[in-house]
């Protein structure tokens, strides 16, 4: 990531400082959906279940408010590549398919921006 250092091997560590990158970076690189990765298998497949695209990660990340920021840690793809990410907690009225109804969703995104400075790394979005 972007954010350099790192943890020892091994650990989930929390980066006490406030957010890592400025929402005005996330968004305008999120007007591209092809500015993003889904970084993890995990992320993949959260993604997958909400049947949502890349499209629909890019706007929840165009929608962030500071207000809405949580926290920031070091997190892993699995791979043993560590990246510094934010985490948002976004309160929104979704249309939910299998529920057939408009329903009040809370949607988690935790997401890092790359080394070159050109990708989102979206490292978690799920209710």
């Amino acid at each position: 990531s972007e954010y350099s250092g790192g943890p020892l091997p091994g650990d989930r560590v929390k980066i006490g400082m406030g957010p890592l990158y400025p929402l005005e970076r996330v968004r305008a690189l999120a007007k591209d959906a092809q500015q993003l990765r889904l970084w993890t298998r995990r992320c993949a497949k959260d993604v997958r279940n909400l049947d949502w695209s890349e499209d629909n990660v890019a706007q929840l990340l165009a929608d962030l408010h500071p207000h809405q920021y949580i926290d920031s840690e070091w997190c892993t793809n699995g791979f043993g590549v560590w990246a510094g990410c934010d985490a948002y907690e976004v309160q929104r009225r979704d249309w939910v398919k299998t529920a057939n109804k408009e329903m009040n969703m809370v949607y988690f995104v935790k997401f890092a921006i790359g080394k070159t400075g050109a990708l989102v790394l979206i490292v978690s979005c799920h209710v």
